[in-house]
Formats: structure tokens, C-alpha cells, sequence
């Protein structure tokens, strides 16, 4: 079954499955770039056509563009990418600034037009992030930029974003059966506001998958900075065993699919209201025939139930999106990168 497409904007559809481009980026292992491109066409070629880099995940945005160009254009190709500020810019950005890094991205994609952009601001306490969307949309009224979304803004600034007129159009979180934030606020909120939610953790850097079930939490240091960020996060849902729990959870319901753990995890994700994608940063394409039995799985009121009773047991996270990454000197904050757009 090929992935299912949804519309975020008049005109404009997406692969409710997106490939993430965060794991083609340093500090996930090595990199062969053939390889890269050739599992870009294995993606696409199975409906996963929508890709989702940032200005920061280093390399990224050129090794898609290559791609694009290996393509001779790029039918039915879409491409998100994002706009992220280093944090002691944000005082003293000028909209020339802002001009400057999206014609950075569109020449390493080599596109004439950005789909998508979405906007991060590390910084509250800087109360600019209005002025600065405003800058983004002049871009999007020169023809720039198609869409403009945002990434990981707390409810309060992302509803001051949309009350000033920053046609905002999605927002990317950190959603999945461990992490729920999202669910309360911020849903409502997208709702009342028709964005749409493009997620990612849905497989929490693949510790939601069959491999780790019934083992021991793996040894520190851990392979990459995505597991290492996912298992901080099974600290705040009560530790691993609490996480076993989960996992074993995932399996009784997978086993009466005949599915994985992982398409369990990321189908669960999908259902969830306002949420359009699933963001997946697999690394080869040899998870691309999971991917396409998400497409196909149901789950029913009983499997929901089943991972509900499941949540109910964890002890968090708790709060708004991306809040405690936000925490100065925090476990969470210490593993984010701050200056990576200079």
C-alpha cells in the first residue's frame, strides 16, 4: 500500500509519512552519501515523498538538493525545511539577516521556491519572534517561500504568532505514545486555528521498535545523539522498566496485526487529532515496507484503550510543548546545539 497524501494548504499536499533528515546530519554515524541518495529514491518511489531537513542539521539541505538534481527536477517532490536562528543572533537579527538565510537554503537545494519553512525561536525572553515571522512572510510574499510553518513554540507565542497575522500553516512537535504534550493545549489550539501538526518521536529514535524489548537499557555512551535524547525522555515517563511496560503493550497490540511495535507507534501518532504527518528519520531504506503496513493498520477502541491505560501509568512528561528542553542547565537543554546557523 503506498503512503496516503493530505492537503496542509490550498494547492499543496504532503506523504503523511515524511522522511526526517535530523540522522543524515553529524552525530548519528557515518554518512555514505550514494547510498543516502539511493535511499531517497527507494522512499519516494514507495509515496514517502516529502522530506523534512533544517538550515542546522549540517549537510542536509545540499545532500537533498543533490537528489533533487539527480532527478532532473523534482516531480512530486516536496522538501520542508526550516529557518533557526542561532540564540545570541536573536537580538540583533535584521530582516537582511533572515533574506540572507533562505536564499542560503534555496541555493543548496537548488529550488527557486521553498515549500515549506518552519520557523524556531530558542529564546522568549528576546521578544522578537513576531517581527522576525514577519520577515519570513515577506519572503513568502516575494516568492521565496510557499508555506510558512513553525517547530517546537510553546502554546502562549505560537497563538501571538497567529493573533498578528504570520500565516502559519503547520507546526512541528515532538509527539508519540511517551510524549503527549502536544495533546492538550496545543491541539486545541491548532484547532481552533486550522494548523496543521507534523510530528516526530513518533518512534522515539527507534527505541519504540521490537529491539528493545525485554533488554536491558543499552550502555552509556550511547551510539547517537538521538538516543541519547529519546532516553532522557523514557526517564520522564518513570525509567525503563515503566518503559518495558509500554513496549510490551505495543507488542500484544502488534501481535493482532501481525505488524511491528514501531507501526504501532507511529499509526497511534497519526490518529491523534490535528496531527496531518509522522516525521521518520530512518537511516536506510530498509524500513520502508514497515512503513507502508502504518499506512494500512487500524488500531481498534480496544488497542486504544490498551496504550491509553499504558499512558496513564507513566509518570510524564509533563507541560507544554518543547518546555523542558527549554530549562536553562537541564538534562534536556544540555544536549541541544544553540549556534549551528553561523
Amino acid at each position: 500500500m503506498s503512503i496516503p497524501r493530505i492537503a496542509i494548504a490550498p494547492g499543496y499536499t504532503i506523504s503523511r509519512i515524511l522522511k526526517g533528515g535530523w540522522q543524515l546530519a553529524g552525530g548519528h554515524g557515518p554518512l555514505d552519501r550514494a547510498t543516502a541518495l539511493d535511499d531517497m529514491a527507494r522512499f519516494v518511489e514507495a509515496g514517502v515523498t516529502t522530506f523534512d531537513c533544517a538550515d542546522i542539521y549540517t549537510g542536509v539541505e545540499a545532500l537533498i538538493g543533490e537528489f533533487l538534481r539527480s532527478r532532473h527536477g523534482r516531480p512530486a517532490i516536496q522538501v520542508h525545511t526550516k529557518y533557526v536562528p542561532d540564540i545570541d543572533t536573536l537580538a540583533t537579527l535584521t530582516r537582511r539577516d533572515v533574506e540572507a538565510a533562505i536564499d542560503r537554503s534555496l541555493t543548496r537545494l537548488g529550488v527557486e521556491q521553498l515549500d515549506l519553512v518552519q520557523f524556531h525561536w530558542w529564546n522568549y525572553g528576546v521578544p522578537r519572534f513576531i517581527e522576525v515571522a514577519r520577515w519570513l512572510n515577506e519572503c513568502r510574499t516575494a516568492g521565496k517561500i510557499a508555506n510558512l510553518g513553525a517547530t517546537n513554540f510553546a502554546t502562549a507565542p505560537l497563538r501571538e504568532m497567529l493573533d498578528a497575522g504570520v500565516p502559519i500553516v503547520s507546526h512541528q512537535v515532538q509527539y508519540s505514545v511517551l510524549d503527549r504534550r502536544p495533546s492538550g493545549a496545543m491541539t486545541a489550539l491548532c484547532e481552533e486555528k486550522g494548523v496543521h501538526l507534523l510530528c516526530y518521536g513518533g518512534v522515539a529514535g527507534g527505541f519504540l521498535s521490537d529491539r528493545f524489548l525485554d533488554r536491558p537499557s543499552p550502555a552509556e555512551p550511547l551510539d547517537n545523539r538521538s538516543l541519547v535524547k529519546y532516553r532522557l525522555m523514557i526517564d520522564e515517563v518513570g525509567g525503563w522498566d515503566r518503559f518495558q511496560e509500554m513496549l510490551r503493550v505495543l507488542r500484544a497490540i502488534a501481535d493482532r496485526h501481525d505488524v511491528s511495535i514501531s507501526a504501532v507507534a507511529l499509526r497511534w501518532v497519526l490518529d491523534q487529532p490535528r496531527v496531518t504527518g509522522a516525521i521518520v528519520g530512518a537511516r536506510h531504506a530498509g524500513h520502508i515496507a514497515d512503513l507502508c503496513r502504518v499506512a494500512s493498520l487500524t488500531l481498534t477502541s480496544t488497542d486504544r484503550a490498551d496504550i491509553a491505560l499504558a499512558q496513564d501509568a507513566s509518570a510524564g512528561p509533563s507541560g507544554d510543548v518543547y518546555e523542558l528542553e527549554r530549562v536553562p542547565g537541564g538534562v534536556h537543554g544540555a544536549i541541544m546545539r544553540y549556534t549551528l546557523n553561523a
